[in-house]
C-alpha cells in the first residue's frame, strides 16, 4: 500500500499538535520561558497570515482574461514549413527570368475537431512542402491538407498523431457587440502563443485584397495582430472563438481583421461536404438539430441511405463512435470513411432509437441525385443549403425573415444560371413565388407542370449583402411517354 496524502488542513492541524507537545515538554522541564511561547505562536500565525494573503493576491489576479487564455490555449497550434517563390530579377539585355527561393512561412491554427482536424488560413499552408506543427505542450508534429478554398482564405488539415487533441470551446458571432473585449492568440514574429487584448472595433466590414479576392463580413478588432498571427482564434472573453484572424490594415496601429465563426464554419462544412462528394455518395442531406443531432430533410431514391432504411424526418445521433449534432460533425465523420466502407448509424424515429449500416457507394459507381440532376440540366447550377448559421446571419443582415436558402457551389457554362451572371457564392432564395429554402423546396419547383414546360421563370438571389433579382429561360424538361 502506498503512504496516504494528508490534506492541507491536515498538515496544519498535525503542525500546532507538534507545537503544543514541544512547549508542553519544554515548561515542564521549565527551560522556555513564557515569552518564548508567545514568540512561536505569533510566527506560526505570521506564516498562516502571509499564505492567505498571498493566496488572495493570486485570486484578485486571475482576471477573466486569465482564465480564457488558459480555456482556449490548448486548442491553438503554430503551423511553419517552407515555401517555394518565383520573383522577377533584372537581366542585362534580355527579359527577366525567374528566380526560385525558398522563404519561410508561418502562423497559427485552432483544432475542431479531437481527430486532430485544424482550421486556419489558405495562404498560411499554401505551396507549403510539408507543414510542421508545434502544439502548445512545446511537442512537434505535422499535418496534411486535407481542403481548401482560395477564395474565402480557409484551409482545413489533419495533424498526424493518435490524439484525441483538445479542442477550441466554440461561441456564435451573430450576437457580437462593438465595445466587448477580445483575446487574440498567435504565433506573432514567429513567437509561439503570444496573446494581446483588444476590443471589437466594428462589424460587417468587407475588405478587398485584389481583383479576384475580397474579404466579407469581417470583425474589426483593436487587439494586436501581427505576421504570424493569421489563422488563430479570436476569442470574447468567455474563451470562447468567435474569429478567425485573418488580415491587418499594413501602416496602420490596432486595425486588425477576422472572419466570423459562423461564417468560417460554414464554409469548412461545404469544403468538406464538398470534398466527400467527389469521393462517395450516400443519398442524404440533413440539417442540424437545436437539441442534438441531424435531421433528415432529402433523399435520394435508390440513394444507399435510403437503402439502409433511412427516411426523411429520422434524426442521426451517431456515425460510428461519433456523436452528431452539426452538419460540420457529420461531415468530419463521413470524412474519415473510405469509399466503399458501411457507416454505423444511429438514429431516431419517434422518440424511439435505431441502428442502420449505410455504405459509401464510389462516386463513379454511384446514381446521380435526381435533383442534382435536374438543378444542373434546367437552371445550370449546383446547390447545396446555405445552412442554419448562415441564414441566420443572411437575416440579421438583411432584416428579412427567410426560411432558408440554397447555396450556389457551381455554375454550368452556356447555361440559364451562366447567361444571368450566377455565381458561386449567390444564394437562390426562390423562383417565381416559391421560395427554395431547401432541396425538397427545388425538388418540388422543378417538378411542376408550369417549371417542366421550360417558362421565362423569375428568380432571387442573395448576394454578399444584396437581394437581387432577374429572370431567365429555363430549359424545357422531356416530356414522359407511357406505353
Amino acid at each position: 500500500m502506498g503512504s496516504p496524502t494528508r490534506s492541507p488542513r491536515a498538515a496544519a492541524t498535525v503542525g500546532l499538535a507538534a507545537i503544543g507537545i514541544a512547549l508542553g515538554a519544554a515548561l515542564s522541564t521549565g527551560s522556555v520561558a513564557a515569552a518564548d511561547v508567545r514568540s512561536a505562536s505569533a510566527r506560526y500565525q505570521d506564516t498562516v497570515a502571509s499564505s492567505s494573503a498571498a493566496s488572495s493576491r493570486r485570486s484578485n489576479r486571475e482576471t477573466p482574461t486569465v482564465a480564457a487564455i488558459r480555456r482556449a490555449s490548448p486548442s491553438v497550434v503554430n503551423l511553419h514549413g517552407h515555401k517555394t517563390v518565383r520573383q522577377a530579377v533584372s537581366s542585362i539585355g534580355g527579359a527577366a527570368p525567374d528566380v526560385a527561393r525558398q522563404v519561410n512561412g508561418m502562423g497559427t491554427g485552432v483544432v475542431i475537431d479531437p481527430r486532430g482536424y485544424v482550421v486556419t488560413n489558405y495562404h498560411v499552408v499554401e505551396d507549403v512542402f510539408e507543414i510542421n506543427v508545434t502544439l502548445q505542450d512545446g511537442s512537434t508534429t505535422t499535418a496534411d491538407l486535407v481542403v481548401s478554398d482560395p477564395a474565402s482564405d480557409l484551409a482545413l488539415v489533419k495533424l498526424r498523431g493518435s490524439g484525441p487533441f483538445p479542442t477550441i470551446p466554440r461561441g456564435h458571432s451573430n450576437d457580437l457587440m462593438v465595445g466587448e473585449p477580445v483575446i487574440a492568440i498567435g504565433n506573432a514574429f514567429g513567437y509561439v502563443h503570444t496573446s494581446t487584448v483588444g476590443i471589437v472595433s466594428a462589424l460587417h466590414r468587407d475588405i478587398p485584397v485584389n481583383e479576384t479576392q475580397s474579404y466579407r463580413d469581417l470583425i474589426q478588432t483593436s487587439a494586436g495582430i501581427n505576421p504570424g498571427n493569421s489563422g488563430g482564434p479570436l476569442l470574447n472573453i468567455d474563451g470562447e472563438m468567435i474569429g478567425l484572424n485573418v488580415a491587418v490594415r499594413v501602416g496602420a496601429q490596432q486595425i486588425a481583421f477576422a472572419i466570423p465563426i459562423d461564417q468560417v464554419l460554414d464554409t469548412v462544412t461545404e469544403m468538406v461536404s464538398r470534398h466527400n462528394d467527389r469521393r462517395f455518395v450516400i443519398g442524404m442531406n440533413g440539417t442540424s438539430e437545436q437539441d442534438g443531432g441531424l435531421r433528415i430533410v432529402g433523399l435520394s431514391k435508390g440513394g444507399s441511405a435510403q437503402l439502409g432504411g433511412l427516411q426523411t424526418g429520422d434524426r442521426i445521433m451517431k456515425i460510428n463512435e461519433d456523436n452528431i449534432d452539426t452538419e460540420l460533425q457529420y461531415a468530419l465523420a463521413v470524412l474519415d470513411a473510405e469509399p466503399g466502407q458501411k457507416l454505423r448509424m444511429e438514429f431516431q424515429r419517434d422518440e424511439e432509437t435505431y441502428e442502420t449500416f449505410v455504405a459509401t457507394l464510389p462516386a463513379t459507381a454511384a446514381s446521380a441525385d435526381p435533383i442534382a440532376s435536374l438543378a444542373w440540366q434546367v437552371i445550370g447550377v449546383a446547390v447545396r443549403p446555405a445552412g442554419d448559421a448562415f441564414t441566420r446571419r443572411m437575416n440579421s443582415q438583411l432584416k428579412t425573415s427567410y426560411r432558408g436558402g440554397l447555396l450556389i457551389t457551381d455554375v454550368r457554362p452556356g447555361s440559364a444560371a451562366d447567361q444571368q451572371s450566377l455565381r458561386s457564392g449567390d444564394v437562390l432564395l426562390g423562383i417565381h413565388s416559391w421560395q427554395t429554402s431547401s432541396l425538397g423546396d427545388l425538388a418540388e419547383i422543378l417538378q411542376h407542370p408550369e417549371i417542366r414546360q421550360g417558362p421565362n421563370a423569375k428568380f432571387y438571389i442573395v448576394r454578399r449583402d444584396q437581394t437581387l433579382f432577374g429572370h431567365m429561360q429555363l430549359a424545357a424538361q422531356p416530356t414522359t411517354t407511357r406505353r
